[in-house]
């Protein structure tokens, strides 16, 4: 009667485990989907100059948008690299990998908002309050994403193999140098705004960078 209610026990939680498996091909299109929209509405938030203004004068009064614009476009960037390090090493997904995965998209999707937020008012008395908020957005998904790769890490039956595991996990303690960094910045923001705006563009390129070097340091590994 034991070894019955063993094998009952076993297949009820082999049943449960498979119920919890998701394609991991879904998972990737929607990701990159929410991508493609966030970075397209970043240039669609850039307005063209009207032509009664002096086009160099004109430019000149836009740099506050292309700043915000080249600095969301480079996180955004670097979030889609290392999501796409990421579930390179991942042969499928499941529920919590899936709503991780929701909660780092629903902060990239306001990335444009806050983007905006952030740049129109450079020039005004909220300077202090909006370049807090936008560091938050980014921090929190920078924080979604690593606690991804953290989870990934840890269940065997995502991952390829266990050269995947330690290279998932090179991937995340490298991201930890750019989000102390960012979180420094935010905390700055309350204080100093402009000083952490260049610090987000510091962080957005250590995010583009760290898992590019990463790919490079792999495939450079094989070849020996």
């Amino acid at each position: 009667m034991t070894d019955i209610g063993d094998q009952t026990h076993n297949r009820s939680g082999a049943a449960q485990r498979r119920a919890s498996i998701l394609p991991l091909d879904r998972f990737s299109a929607f990701s990159d989907g929410v991508f493609a929209i966030a970075i397209t509405i970043l240039v669609l938030e850039l307005a063209v100059p009207s032509l009664s203004i002096p086009l160099p004068e004109a430019l000149r009064e836009l740099w506050p948008d292309f700043l915000g614009y080249f600095i969301s476009f480079i996180y955004i960037g670097g979030i889609w690299i290392s999501h796409a390090s990421m579930t390179r090493l991942m042969k499928r997904g499941d529920s919590v990998a899936y709503g991780l995965n929701l909660l780092m998209l629903l902060f990239v999707a306001l990335l444009p908002f806050m983007t905006s937020l952030m740049v129109t008012r450079l020039s005004g008395p909220d300077v202090s309050l909006a370049t807090f908020i936008y560091g938050l957005n980014v921090l929190i998904a920078s924080l979604a994403l690593s606690l991804m790769m953290f989870y990934v890490a840890r269940e065997p039956r995502l991952v390829v193999d266990e050269l995947a595991d330690d290279s998932l996990k090179r991937l995340y303690r490298q991201r930890w140098i750019a989000i102390g960094v960012g979180a420094f910045a935010v905390i700055l923001a309350l204080v100093a705004p402009f000083v952490a705006v260049a610090l987000y563009l510091v962080v957005a390129v250590l995010f583009l960078i760290l898992p590019l070097l990463g790919m490079h340091r792999a495939r450079r590994n094989a070849a020996r």
